[in-house]
């Protein structure tokens, strides 16, 4: 739409231009008149306002030998002009030079004056412009939702006759259509995608604006019958970019030759940067609630994971079992299970590999396994060889996981173990006459690699008779791998220290007493540092 030129009569708003028109006729007894730029008198030097059409100057009462006329001149054309009579009487050619250069100087003063005003009240309202979008943008949350108010404004704030928004594909090498506005159903059917790489956007892709004016002189286009079906002819195209990436393509058509001025070709831009930055935040929107969704079903496997691990551990007479649980995401890896069969107590914990959902669902399948074989079978080589065949045949290559499962016999204090890839447990045996050393400390680490590698791989079972005042420590590789700022891991040495220590000082302490112990100095020596892997302590002291 054309912009409309202004008018001298546009800035007669507080007497300014009357008063310098009066002050002029003073300074040089002349009559003076503030003019239109169709010639007619708007204001006469006495202050006097004159909107009758004045085809041959002022009307005198003298002669009039001359007229010196000095146009205002804005930059969207001529506004109006300063006009001077010089009777016959004034005709001197010094005096009349004089007068000219005064009042040109002046007419260039007060038409600077106006471009001033022009361009304030342009930027005012393309503010206000801008800040009615931004208003309606703002209770769209949906990416679809912007684009079609944000269209709908564009077409109606430019004059356009029809609009539509592309949106780039995943892939950046497709212009979806994604919003319209006076285009038909048969249009949006034959033009609903465009190649991203057409050398007619490319411009408009980078963020100018490009005008057609014409759309049947470019053969280039595409769907020019459709084009000719709406009854368009023009076509505007400026690119949706936000912090230097480009998100679409918006087109405003015309049913005549589209042409905008400078100022318009501004405000499209200022429309497009707008709507850009809208779609990038419903985005965000969009996203944030999907995070909101996937949180909250993280939160409800987390709470089944929990679920899936003891609630309490059973009581048996000769043995005092405790343990410790925590994750570093809302899912985890690590796994542990307390249960009694035919009499024995089993302990397993394990540790599969990765983090996240993926681990928690194999965790939860090698647990199920493992109690299942367990009481099927009995012996513990062949629970992890049997355990080993169904996460090989059912997991990836990369998919394994770590497990200790030993059985306590309470009658015999008897331990069968089998150890498959995990840390080592240890055991320390507590004299009655003095505080245990790293002498009284044993390990058990027999039994095979890592589950869930090779389907043919074959498990020993360890024995290991324990004592009365005997203390066995199982834990997952988060508790020696736990760091502190300074990247200095707890390790095994603090793990076996953290626990003579509590032997020492409470011989007879408690198994829930010297899981806490553990777990404290581990806390104290990492700090508030974020820990990347699951903690899982389990710990089983024979009763004297």
């Amino acid at each position: 739409m054309p912009p409309r030129l202004p008018s001298i009569t546009d800035f007669l708003t507080d007497g300014s231009l009357i008063r310098v028109c009066d002050a002029t006729q003073r300074i040089t007894g002349l009559p003076v008149s503030l003019r239109d730029a169709r010639g007619r008198v708007i204001v006469r030097g006495d202050g006097e306002r004159a909107y009758a059409v004045q085809t041959a100057g002022l009307e005198a009462t003298t002669e009039v030998s001359a007229t010196l006329n000095a146009p205002l001149t804005i930059s969207s054309g001529v506004i109006g002009s300063i006009s001077v009579e010089i009777a016959g009487d004034h005709v001197d050619p010094e005096h009349h030079g004089n007068i000219r250069e005064f009042i040109t100087n002046l007419a260039a003063t007060v038409a600077e004056v106006c471009e001033g005003q022009t361009q304030l009240r342009r930027r005012v309202d393309e503010l206000g412009v801008l800040y009615r979008l931004s208003s309606m943008l703002v209770g769209a949350t949906t990416v679809d939702a912007v684009l079609k108010n944000a269209l709908e404004s564009a077409v109606s704030m430019l004059g356009a006759s029809a609009g539509s928004i592309r949106i780039l594909d995943a892939e950046r090498s497709i212009l979806q259509l994604r919003a319209s506005v006076g285009l038909s159903t048969a249009y949006i059917a034959a033009a609903g995608a465009l190649p991203a790489d057409r050398a007619c956007d490319c411009d408009a892709l980078s963020g100018s604006v490009v005008i057609i004016p014409d759309i049947r002189e470019r053969e280039d286009f595409i769907h020019v019958d459709a084009f000719d079906a709406e009854q368009l002819r023009g076509m505007a195209s400026v690119g949706l970019c936000f912090r230097g990436e480009t998100l679409g393509l918006m087109r405003l058509y015309s049913s005549d030759a589209m042409d905008l001025s400078a100022e318009e070709r501004d405000m499209l831009q200022s429309i497009a940067q707008q709507i850009a930055a809208a779609i990038a935040n419903a985005r965000l929107l969009e996203a944030e609630a999907d995070a909101r969704r996937v949180r909250r079903q993280l939160e409800l496997a987390s709470d089944v994971q929990r679920r899936m691990l003891p609630a309490r551990l059973p009581e048996v007479e000769k043995l005092d079992i405790a343990a410790r649980y925590e994750s570093c995401f809302e899912l985890g890896g690590d796994f542990y299970d307390v249960f009694c069969h035919e009499g024995n107590v089993a302990m397993t914990l394990g540790d599969v590999v990765g983090k996240g959902l993926p681990a928690a669902l194999l965790m939860s399948s090698v647990r199920a396994t493992i109690r299942a074989h367990t009481h099927s079978v009995g012996d513990v080589d062949e629970v992890m060889a049997l355990t080993n065949t169904a996460l090989c045949r059912d997991t990836l290559m990369n998919e394994f996981a770590t497990v200790f499962l030993g059985v306590i016999d309470p009658a015999s204090l008897k331990l069968g173990y089998c150890n498959a890839g995990h840390e080592p447990p240890i055991v320390v045996r507590v004299p009655a006459h003095r505080a245990p050393t790293t002498a009284d400390i044993d390990e058990l680490p027999i039994g095979g690699m890592v589950l869930g590698v090779d389907p043919s791989q074959r498990y020993q079972q360890g024995v290991y008779d324990l004592e009365p005042g005997d203390v066995v420590l199982i834990h997952s590789d988060g508790l020696p791998d736990a760091m502190n700022f300074d990247e200095k891991r707890f390790g095994k040495r603090r793990v076996r220290k953290a626990l003579l220590d509590i032997l020492a000082f409470d011989p007879h302490a408690t198994a829930d007493r010297i899981a806490n112990h553990i777990l404290w100095e581990s806390r104290r020596f990492t700090g508030l540092a974020r820990q990347t892997d699951d903690t899982t302590i389990l710990v089983a002291r024979v009763k004297r």
